[in-house]
């Protein structure tokens, strides 16, 4: 195991909770005097408090860094990533289906229509960059490697994907889950947080290059696009769970 894996293990879950917090405070004060504090700099504040905890490990994470496929090949993260692009689409499909059963004026229905605002390149920038770096060592260098200590690594692994999906819209719930344990199943797999980053990085890169690129919305107007994806979901699905099952007996 490295020892830029054990410094980050050693990052207090307290000191991230009340980080958290205070972060939550200056977001109620600054909606309460209407100004726009999004994604991005909650993001940024909370990369800027993990490079100062890890301000010593310079030559330890360009080790780690270095080293992302020595235990995991880029092949498996691919393949993940991948099946996972696939699956999130037949899942909005799903809920796509849902919103059209469900009154879009009862609140539930209006609950379900939510979604998330991009802006633009910073936004991209966010989702693709900033978000898997943020979001990996939170929910897998801190929240699983805490969890483990408490509770077995099983639960360890379905709490904080849990933790991880609840950040997530309808439609994206489940299938932010099943990624959260495919990436806390590589992150055991490797002892490397770059390999979930790279992998969470790759992910967010696709997903979100494809909803750029597809304007016109082809992946949901196009019944013949529509029933491929889906088919495609199904089978992703199949050998998700295959890979999950095959690596959670080896962790």
């Amino acid at each position: 195991m490295s020892s830029f894996n054990e410094k980050i293990k050693r990052i207090s879950l307290v000191e991230l909770l009340v980080l958290f917090i205070v972060l939550c405070i200056l977001m109620v004060g600054f909606n309460f005097l209407n100004i726009k504090f999004n994604s991005t700099f909650l993001y940024l504040i909370v990369l800027a408090y993990f490079i100062f905890k890890l301000r010593n490990s310079f030559n330890e994470l360009k080790i780690e860094f270095l080293n992302v496929f020595s235990k995991v090949s880029f092949k498996t993260v691919g393949s993940v990533v991948l099946l996972n692009i696939f699956f999130s689409y037949g899942m909005l499909y799903f809920s796509n289906f849902i919103l059209q059963v469900v009154d879009s004026n009862s609140i539930f229905g209006s609950f379900m229509s939510l979604n998330i605002e991009l802006f633009g390149i910073v936004g991209f920038l966010s989702v693709v960059l900033l978000s898997p770096v943020v979001e990996e060592l939170i929910f897998r260098g801190i929240f699983l490697n805490k969890l483990k200590i408490i509770v077995p690594t099983t639960f360890a692994i379905l709490i904080s994907s849990l933790l991880f999906a609840s950040l997530h819209g309808f439609g994206s719930i489940f299938s932010a889950f099943i990624f959260a344990v495919c990436m806390a199943l590589l992150y055991l797999k490797s002892e490397n947080i770059f390999v979930p980053i790279f992998a969470h990085f790759l992910n967010n890169l696709i997903g979100e290059s494809i909803y750029h690129l597809d304007s016109s919305q082809i992946l949901f107007n196009n019944d013949l696009v529509v029933g491929t994806m889906s088919v495609l979901a199904i089978i992703s699905f199949v050998l998700i769970l295959k890979f999950i099952y095959s690596n959670w007996n080896n962790i």
